[in-house]
């Protein structure tokens, strides 16, 4: 017999369960429209990939996400996709969200499937795929991938896998007659699941108010080695963190998951959807959903399909509006009010009450604490509620989250045994998500100062790259400079060196000796000297040597130039147009100086010419 603990707190609420398990699961047929909305689990919300007045077939994919944590979403019959806009979704608050509604067309026409006969011959990561793909989340509490949960860290190896078949708030029944109805499928997912993990322990936990149940289980794990655990009723039972403190006596530990201590949890419901993939190929687009309460005539749990309207199921559990006081989506103890019955069954819901005024009355108005201490008597995960509702209504949200404001499970029992009937759970909901929204701005804070930080040591890096070249085309600019006077010097020292200023004044004087010579020549002789041979006019020789030699040092100060030039726009420093204008300067006195011996060249050989003697 399985070993069983027992967890702080709890309550005994009437169960009412025996309203709707006196039928058997029924269909509740194919509504006329279809409301599926994007978000349905915990994650990033999925993107339609579908257009509207597009025909889609049973099973086929409309919207997926494409990055982050989530799972697609199906079309649960064929039909015309109508639109695609905002609709009332499930939510405490009422709002609306994102929802692709499809107007069936009664053919319920289905896609191709994928089976598989045998998924041990698959790997782990392909199962994974195959139930990622099929849409299936968690179906009992917020909706987490199952994928994903499927999947621990390495480092925490899964020992124990339960499978949740408490279901231990008042009213909701979907689940046992799940457990009832599809027994084979139950094991057969959680087969599936031990395969993916190769848990050591296998354990269904089941409350002992459900009687048929344990035993359609006990004869569907006939066997094997899985463990059908019979638990005292007494809420909350069902929470995650209470069953597995129940079949294995750890505690999961503050701000932490199961995996932490080796144990993975998953939903009857969950179970089922698993099987259905794996062995039939078929998407998560039902589920079992309980319709109860006093106002409907015929109570009891539907097979819905995903997107279906609550209003259609009442309809089916035969509503009578007139007695019907509240709506509630969920159980007495942790649901809330619809204030529309538009809103669709989604893959978390399980349960709607159509109460009467006298079922469940309004509650009386909220008085002053007395500190009766019972709140802390009847907490589960051992809290103290008292302090966590001041430190609330306070508004001093720190002070609630040192107290571990974030272990609450929101369960309500707390709430129920109140003599003052104050809605603690209210008080610490809103606290969480005052934090929460605390939080979301602090990281906003945190990034923009991140994006800040890295604006500025991106600035300062350009900076600092800005001025190395800076340095690097100074420090070029002073050794061409070190060169060029290196250079001078050294032709200095070789007695190469002319004065330009001497060459030009030697030019100046042989023109002007030319000039005065070519004057002489031109005088008539006088009539009182005899005549006399005479010899031509003495002129100066060009310094041929002199101008060939001028010419050869503005031609090697030129190259110089156009060298230092060159390296300076290869390097791109700030002399660039100051080095051209030197290398034009110098072009100049290349071109004046090859004139310049152009013309001594002419004029040598014009004398050497009229030198020569004639016969």
């Amino acid at each position: 017999m399985t070993q069983l603990w027992d967890f702080a707190g709890g309550i005994h609420p009437p169960e009412h369960k025996d309203i709707s398990t006196a039928r058997p699961i029924r269909n509740a047929g194919v509504p006329d429209y279809l409301v599926l909305p994007l978000q349905q689990h915990i994650g990033d919300p999925a993107e339609a990939i579908v257009e509207v007045g597009e025909r889609v077939l049973k099973g086929q994919k409309l919207a997926d996400v494409k990055t982050g944590m989530g799972v697609p979403v199906h079309a649960p019959t064929s039909g015309v996709i109508e639109s695609i806009a905002d609709f009332p979704v499930p939510h405490p608050s009422g709002m609306a969200d994102r929802c692709i509604t499809l107007k069936p067309d009664g053919e319920d026409q289905w896609c191709q499937r994928n089976t598989v006969t045998d998924y041990r011959s698959l790997e782990r990561d392909q199962v994974l795929q195959i139930i990622r793909d099929a849409g299936i989340s968690g179906m009992g509490g917020a909706g987490f991938p199952t994928n994903i949960k499927l999947r621990p860290p390495r480092d925490r190896k899964v020992s124990t896998l339960i499978l949740n078949g408490a279901e231990c708030e008042p009213y909701i029944t979907a689940d046992d007659m799940t457990m009832q109805e599809k027994a084979d499928e139950v094991v057969a997912g959680l087969k599936i699941m031990a395969w993916i993990l190769r848990p050591e322990r296998c354990v269904i936990g089941i409350e002992d108010n459900k009687p048929e149940a344990i035993a359609a289980l006990r004869k569907a794990t006939e066997g094997t080695q899985t463990e059908i655990a019979v638990v005292p009723t007494k809420y909350p039972s069902g929470g995650e963190k209470q069953l597995i403190q129940i079949l294995t006596g750890m505690e999961v530990p503050s701000g932490g998951i199961p995996a932490d201590i080796g144990v993975m949890c998953q939903n009857i419901g969950t179970a089922v959807a698993v099987a259905q993939a794996v062995f039939e190929g078929t998407p998560l687009i039902s589920r079992v959903v309980t319709i109860t309460g006093e106002a409907v005539r015929e109570p009891g749990n539907f097979e819905a399909l995903i997107g279906t309207p609550i209003e259609h199921l009442l309809e089916q559990a035969g509503i009578n509006q007139d007695a019907v006081s509240r709506l509630v989506l969920g159980g007495p103890m942790m649901g809330y009010t619809l204030t529309t019955e538009a809103v669709p069954v989604i893959k978390t819901t399980n349960c709607v009450i159509a109460a009467t005024a006298t079922e469940l009355p309004a509650p009386p108005p909220e008085q002053p604490c007395i500190r009766c201490g019972q709140c802390a008597e009847a907490c589960p995960m051992e809290l103290l509620p008292q302090q966590l509702f001041w430190h609330a209504k306070a508004t001093e949200f720190e002070k609630a989250e040192h107290l571990n404001l974030f272990d609450c499970i929101e369960c309500g029992a707390c709430s129920y045994v109140c003599p003052s009937s104050i809605p603690l759970v209210q008080y610490y909901r809103f606290a969480k998500g005052e934090i929460r929204a605390q939080q979301a701005e602090q990281l906003k804070a945190d990034r923009a100062r991140e994006r800040f930080e890295a604006r500025q040591a991106r600035l300062e890096r350009e900076q600092q790259e800005k001025e190395l070249r800076r340095k690097e085309r100074a420090k070029a600019a002073a050794e061409a400079a070190a060169k060029k006077q290196a250079e001078a010097e050294k032709a200095a020292a070789e007695g190469e060196a002319v004065d330009e200023r001497a060459a030009k004044s030697a030019l100046v004087e042989q023109a002007l000796a030319r000039k005065k010579a070519k004057a002489e020549a031109s005088q008539p002789p006088a009539a009182s000297a005899p005549p006399a041979p005479s010899a031509p006019p003495a002129e100066q020789k060009p310094d041929i040597e002199a101008l060939e030699k001028q010419l050869s040092q503005a031609q090697s100060k030129l190259d110089t130039m156009q060298g230092m030039l060159d390296d300076a726009k290869a390097q791109q420093t700030d002399n660039v147009e100051k080095m051209e204008r030197a290398v034009a300067k110098n072009h100049d006195r290349v071109q004046r100086a090859e004139e310049a011996l152009s013309e001594a060249r002419e004029k040598l050989a014009a004398g050497s010419t009229e030198s020569q003697p004639t016969h």
